[in-house]
């Protein structure tokens, strides 16, 4: 009998069995998703990966159905939008849970990155863990940024002009790679096919990323709030019911917010400019990108001057492309032997800057860069203000973390999640509740 074999659980239904002996998924299901020994002492903040999945399946069947009365044509697809609307049968609902789950996404994910950095999930020996993460969020931002086009609205098409424009700037291939996106000298029909085709696609990609990502999470199992490793059987319990019946109370409390949106204020995350069909004579007054690209193009926009012979479009689209991509390489900006922010004093205040850092950037990306910040300042107006915010941003990666390391006294670490930081000899208290109850649970 076979290693495989001799760890196949035994299934009381027949045809579970009968299946399992042949295709062992049921045995995978059990390991990895039922008898999986988690960290005991996880928080609500991670329940935000499973949330994250649930978002995934939603978008995709959604967008399938959605698919299958979308028109990719400049001169049918507004109108097949509104068909949608109007027509479809519960084609209103299907599209506002489509188009307020993007937005419920990237702020599942975005949670869920902060709270990575918060408690240095990303440090060894879960890298490629993180780096799998960020790619997710890449190919997040390539679908969201293509199918805000497809509606083939005001904001939408001119938001596709700007963004394609920006690869202009890259020299001596930047018109060529710019018209070989378009697939055309404009954005035009054979720009919303490929979009179209290509947002279709991408979902499919990020499903098998995401499977990657689970896969490298499973290897070393969850980081923990107090970043520390499992020691002894007392740290863990399984996954199911614990963390299953834990991840449906997040998943509840998360659905009632996701359908406040979608039946309250369907609209309130987009724009209303996207509600005027494209038209390339009329530029609108103020272009601006769906709320989860802002803080990127404020940093995108803060560079308005040439270093020597690099001309500040160019950089301006460096420093975009930087921001996401400078989160591949966090786990080696940190040199501290501490992973979570918890025993971390210094890098916990800076982490929260940081997050008011990006808020900002935000702001700074919905306002018109010679708006001032305070009227009577003339000189401080978002332009500034967003240049001071990238600063910080770079900064916070490529100073603070590796300086953070050297200098940062960290508090005393626990010797394992279910012992008090202080023994109890040295008058620091009984051992959690917790840590008895698993006690318990193994006898």
């Amino acid at each position: 009998m076979s290693e495989i074999e001799m760890e196949k659980k035994q299934f009381d239904n027949k045809l579970v069995q009968w299946v399992d002996h042949r295709l062992p998924v049921f045995s995978y299901m059990n390991a990895e998703y039922n008898e999986f020994p988690m960290p005991k002492n996880l928080n609500y903040f991670w329940n935000f990966g499973a949330l994250a999945t649930v978002v995934l399946v939603t978008m995709i069947v959604t967008g399938i159905l959605l698919a299958m009365q979308y028109t990719p044509h400049t001169t049918l697809a507004f109108g097949s939008i509104e068909r949608i609307m109007r027509d479809v049968n519960y084609g209103w609902l299907i599209r506002y849970i489509h188009a307020n789950g993007a937005s419920m996404f990237f702020i599942v994910v975005y949670i869920h990155i902060f709270r990575g950095l918060y408690y240095g999930s990303y440090k060894a020996p879960r890298e490629l863990l993180w780096m799998l993460g960020v790619v997710i969020l890449l190919l997040m931002m390539a679908t969201a940024f293509m199918g805000y086009v497809l509606p083939w609205g005001q904001m939408s098409y001119w938001g596709a002009q700007v963004i394609t424009d920006f690869f202009t700037a890259i020299p001596i291939i930047g018109n060529p790679l710019t018209e070989w996106l378009r697939g055309d000298f404009v954005i035009d029909n054979a720009t919303l096919n490929r979009f179209f085709s290509l947002h279709y696609l991408l979902p499919f990609v990020i499903v098998g990323v995401v499977a990657l990502h689970v896969i490298a999470l499973h290897v070393h199992g969850s980081n923990n709030p107090d970043g520390i490793d499992i020691k002894e059987p007392q740290d863990t319990i399984p996954f199911n019911p614990y963390f299953t019946a834990k991840d449906s109370v997040g998943l509840g409390v998360f659905l009632i917010v996701f359908a406040f949106f979608v039946f309250f204020a369907p609209n309130y995350l987009g724009h209303p400019d996207n509600y005027i069909e494209a038209n390339p004579l009329a530029t609108p007054a103020h272009i601006v990108p769906e709320w989860y690209f802002l803080p990127f193009y404020a940093i995108l926009r803060s560079i308005t001057f040439d270093i020597f012979f690099l001309e500040a479009k160019l950089l301006g689209v460096i420093a975009m492309g930087a921001a996401v991509m400078i989160l591949l390489i966090v786990p080696w900006l940190d040199t501290s032997k501490v992973r979570s922010a918890r025993y971390r004093p210094l890098y916990r205040i800076f982490f929260w800057v940081l997050l008011v850092d990006c808020v900002i950037l935000g702001i700074v990306g919905v306002k018109s860069p010679s708006d001032l910040v305070f009227p009577g300042i003339s000189w401080f107006d978002y332009k500034t203000l967003g240049l001071i915010g990238t600063i910080y941003y770079f900064g916070h990666f490529l100073f603070l973390m590796p300086v953070l390391g050297f200098i940062e006294t960290p508090k005393p670490l626990p010797t394992s999640i279910s012992k008090p930081v202080i023994p109890p000899s040295s008058g620091g208290g009984s051992a959690p509740i917790g840590a008895a109850a698993a006690k318990k649970e193994k006898a």
